[in-house]
């Protein structure tokens, strides 16, 4: 959800870069600015994949080692 967000964050800030509303008196900044921005949210989206991927990778990892334990345990109680 947050790198969707900062994702969608990222695409407005490059396509507010190469509008005229960068140049607009009033508006915050130049096109510079706008490109580094949408450069920086993208990177945090990419970080709060990354951040999710691991986040689900471990807690699969976790729970098959809980299940092959219980399984294990059965089988010990079974003999």
């Amino acid at each position: 959800m947050l790198a969707g967000t900062l994702g969608f964050f990222a695409l407005a800030c490059v396509v507010l870069s190469f509008t005229n509303v960068a140049q607009q008196p009033g508006s915050p900044g130049d096109a510079a600015l706008w490109r580094t921005m949408g450069i920086g949210f993208l990177v945090l989206a990419l970080l709060a994949t990354l951040a999710g991927i691991f986040s689900h990778l471990f807690e699969q990892a976790e729970r098959r080692a809980d299940e092959a334990r219980l399984a294990r345990r059965r089988k010990r109680l079974e003999d």
